[in-house]
């Protein structure tokens, strides 16, 4: 039975606790849907709102479309009007332009019927004047028939005979005017080349800076003080003789302060005794044994500066393919001169001047410049071989495989054989013209000389000169002048008039400066 109550009691709990449940969540639903009742009309009211403020909007928007539309329009109507009113005007223009043109087509018809009128009236005075020449033509062919029958009666001599007559006087008129023709124009010709030839001197010369020097066969070199003189000369004079017999240069000590000179006609040989005697000056330790070094060790130096100036000058000219022995015979050159002028630069000047000439006779230039380059390889061995430089250059270019034609230009360049190629020729040219303008070469002692006794003369030949001296080495004339037969005037005149004669007939370097000299005296006697 408990248990039964007990079950029952639980029933109404579990009953009673549905009911409080039930009672309880029916306000919590009521108030859901309140809720949802709520939000749904405050949808509702945002929905109208947007729905209303959407209805203005798209109001708006209308109206904003229609006054644009109509502003647009106006635009597009405006536009039309201008465009319709410029094609009005450009269709006036048009009109205008071609009545002109209408009525410049309509006068130039007028002009060429005007024309066409002309041109017929002149046909037809051509066609008269036609007319009247044929007959004239034919009158004078009369005429000139009874001429030719009277000349010929009275001449004796045929038509045929006159023709050929008159032929051989036009044939020897027309040599003579030929004649002249071709002297005219080899005259023109010969200036031409002449002023051509003075161009590429001139071009030779200004690409070409040889520098001039004094020819001599002594050498000087400076001590650095007298004290070295006696070392130099050694115990009983044993130095000095083992220098000259070692080096085979006098050496010449003297009362020249500090200052030694060496002696010898072979250049190369003089330059080595000068620096062996430089390199035992520097070191101080003079004996035999010292000198012989010194002179081995110069020796090479110039061996090796010779063969050093030799490739330096064929890389000058751009020349190839030499045999050594004569590029060190070429470097020997270097301290040869020849009347004050270097040898190897009168080598290199030569054959630039070779070269452009060749090219401008449009020869081989590599062949002259090879040439003018050797024509003076001789001269090396001038002091150690007899005979001529030109024949012994001639046989060492041969015996080194030079060409025939650089061995005959090199024998023929002073004419010692006769001249058979153009390249001989030219090779004299180009060594006529480096050692014969002006500055290249020092004037020789006779021809300085001559150059003073002419101005001298010059200036004697004029009326009223008393005395005239050279002085300051024929840079300067006094010309003395009498005073009683030459005014001031004259004096001005004679100055211009000599030193005029002097440009036209006298080269020399720089310039020489004329200065007539007019004393005046005022004597009295005192009694």
């Amino acid at each position: 039975m408990e248990p039964l109550v007990v079950l029952m009691g639980v029933a109404l709990l579990a009953a009673l606790v549905a009911l409080i449940v039930v009672l309880v969540r029916r306000p919590a639903q009521q108030r859901e849907e309140q809720r949802r009742r709520d939000e749904i009309a405050e949808a509702q009211r945002a929905a109208a709102e947007i729905l209303s403020k959407a209805e203005s909007d798209a109001g708006e928007i209308v109206r904003k479309a229609e006054s644009v539309a109509q502003t647009a329009a106006q635009a597009a109507r405006r536009e039309l009007e201008e465009e319709s009113r410029g094609l009005k005007h450009e269709l006036k223009e048009l009109r205008a332009d071609l009545e002109r043109r209408e009525t410049r087509l309509a006068e130039r018809e007028r002009r060429l019927d005007e024309e066409a009128r002309r041109l017929e009236e002149r046909a037809r005075k051509l066609a008269e004047t036609d007319a009247e020449v044929a007959a004239r033509r034919a009158e004078a062919d009369k005429i000139e028939e009874a001429r030719r029958e009277v000349l010929e009666r009275t001449a004796g001599l045929t038509a045929e005979q006159a023709k050929a007559e008159l032929v051989a006087t036009i044939e020897n008129q027309a040599k003579r005017e030929a004649a002249l023709i071709v002297r005219e124009i080899e005259n023109s010709a010969r200036q031409e080349g002449e002023k051509r030839a003075r161009k590429i001197v001139t071009l030779a010369v200004q690409r070409v800076a040889t520098e001039q020097t004094a020819e001599s066969v002594v050498s000087v070199l400076h001590l650095p003080g007298d004290e070295m003189k006696g070392r130099i000369i050694g115990r009983e004079g044993r130095n000095i003789r083992a220098f000259e017999s070692t080096t085979g240069v006098n050496l010449i000590i003297d009362d020249t302060p500090e200052a030694v000179l060496l002696s010898c006609f072979d250049p190369v040989r003089r330059e080595t005794a000068r620096l062996t005697l430089e390199k035992l000056v520097l070191d101080g330790r003079i004996h035999p044994q010292r000198i012989e070094e010194a002179h081995e060790r110069s020796k090479r130096e110039v061996e090796q500066l010779c063969v050093r100036a030799g490739e330096d000058a064929l890389v000058e000219l751009g020349i190839t393919d030499m045999h050594p022995e004569l590029i060190t015979l070429l470097g020997q050159l270097r301290y040869r001169t020849s009347y004050g002028q270097n040898v190897l630069g009168h080598l290199i000047e030569s054959a630039h001047i070779a070269g452009m000439m060749a090219s401008e006779l449009r020869l081989d230039p590599m062949l002259l410049k090879r040439c003018a380059l050797l024509h003076d390889i001789g001269k090396a061995l001038t002091h150690e071989v007899e005979g001529s430089h030109a024949l012994i250059g001639a046989e060492i270019a041969r015996r080194y495989g030079e060409d025939e034609d650089v061995v005959h230009a090199i024998e023929a360049h002073h004419n010692e054989v006769e001249v058979r190629t153009i390249e001989a020729v030219l090779t004299q040219a180009a060594d006529a013209i480096s050692g014969s303008r002006p500055g290249a070469r020092r004037e020789s002692l006779e021809a300085y000389v001559k150059r003073l006794e002419r101005l001298e003369e010059i200036a004697c030949s004029y009326e009223g000169v008393e005395k005239v001296f050279a002085m300051q080495a024929g840079r300067e004339v006094r010309v003395m002048v009498k005073p009683d037969s030459v005014d001031d005037i004259q004096a001005q005149v004679i100055a211009r008039d000599v030193a005029k004669q002097v440009e036209e007939e006298l080269t020399y370097p720089g310039q020489i400066r004329i200065t007539v000299v007019r004393e005046s005296r005022a004597t009295e006697f005192a009694r």
